[in-house]
């Protein structure tokens, strides 16, 4: 994924992803230090279309909840007979259709928690 497909991704889905929570003024947006997150051209998008977000140290914790939900679906796909790339990509299609929004919505409501954790422990691994 390229920095202007993932940009493409976030105008087409945040906004609308945090009104269906109850979020849209109020939550604050993380992610990862993967190139296409800190590419330049992201981070003039996020300037102006993201008010709040919280900075990631180069070496942090994993705390992005989608990292749980991807397993989540991996394990789920793993039970499968996988044979083509086509047939990898129908089975992850229907396995993030098929998750339930209240999971997701617990997720991200677990943020504040998350933080909590990684403060209580000084930074050191959590349970999360």
């Amino acid at each position: 994924m390229t920095a202007q497909t993932y940009i493409d991704v976030l105008r087409d889905n945040l906004p609308q992803s945090a009104i269906k929570l109850g979020i849209s003024n109020s939550y604050y947006f993380q992610q990862d230090n993967d190139p296409k997150h800190t590419a330049g051209i992201t981070r003039m998008w996020l300037l102006y279309h993201v008010p709040r977000k919280l900075a990631t140290p180069p070496q942090s914790l994993d705390l992005n909840p989608l990292e749980n939900l991807w397993n989540s679906v991996n394990l789920k796909i793993r039970k499968r007979k996988i044979l083509s790339k086509s047939a990898l990509k129908q089975a992850l299609i229907e396995e993030w259709s098929n998750t339930d929004a209240t999971v997701t919505e617990h997720l991200i409501k677990s943020m504040p928690a998350r933080l909590q954790a990684v403060i209580d422990a000084k930074g050191m691994y959590t349970k999360y």
